[in-house]
């Protein structure tokens, strides 16, 4: 049986109705709860992304094309949803400083060579937000790190800017041998 990881990708107020929210984001909330207490159930490995910004936001390159304050650090917009924290009480959660978490791909190798298991013998999933920018980001990552890993998208755990931008990520992520439930 292969050891199942779950990425839960930025669940965070400002992405479902804060400044950044969309009603499908708000949405898609309790298919996430959902999914995370069902792999708890699997015994599967929790990794959590958390964006991260600083309070100059505006000036970094992201502030420039996204003029839209969000995730700044320690505000209620940048904490995960309630709902969302509650079912993710054992897992590893790594704020984020760009649209992919460059931790990321090593938290998992390390958790994997704790437990000897072959990167072959596990199963990645991903959910979150936002498909179109930071859930395919983190996708490619770590598409790249385990190239022979089975991994997945679950596409009613996610949501886009916009549900054509969630369609076309999707299609993006197919397209390079990720597969979509």
């Amino acid at each position: 049986m292969k050891q199942k990881i779950l990425v839960v990708v930025d669940m965070q107020n400002d992405f479902i109705d804060g400044a950044l929210g969309t009603k499908e984001a708000e949405q898609i909330v309790p298919a996430v709860c959902a999914k995370i207490r069902q792999v708890y159930a699997d015994k599967a490995l929790v990794f959590a992304t958390k964006d991260t910004h600083s309070d100059n936001y505006m000036e970094t390159r992201e502030g420039r094309f996204l003029p839209v304050p969000h995730c700044i650090k320690e505000t209620k917009g940048w904490q995960i949803n309630d709902a969302v924290a509650a079912e993710m009480e054992k897992a590893a959660i790594l704020e984020k400083y760009s649209f992919g978490s460059l931790q990321l791909p090593d938290a998992i190798m390390e958790a994997l060579q704790i437990r000897n298991i072959a990167p072959k013998d596990a199963e990645i999933e991903l959910i979150g937000l936002c498909t179109d920018i930071c859930v395919v980001s983190n996708a490619m990552l770590l598409k790249a790190r385990f190239p022979e890993t089975d991994m997945r998208v679950i596409a009613d755990c996610c949501a886009g800017v916009t549900p054509e931008k969630h369609l076309a990520a999707l299609e993006t992520m197919r397209s390079c041998q990720i597969e979509i439930i």
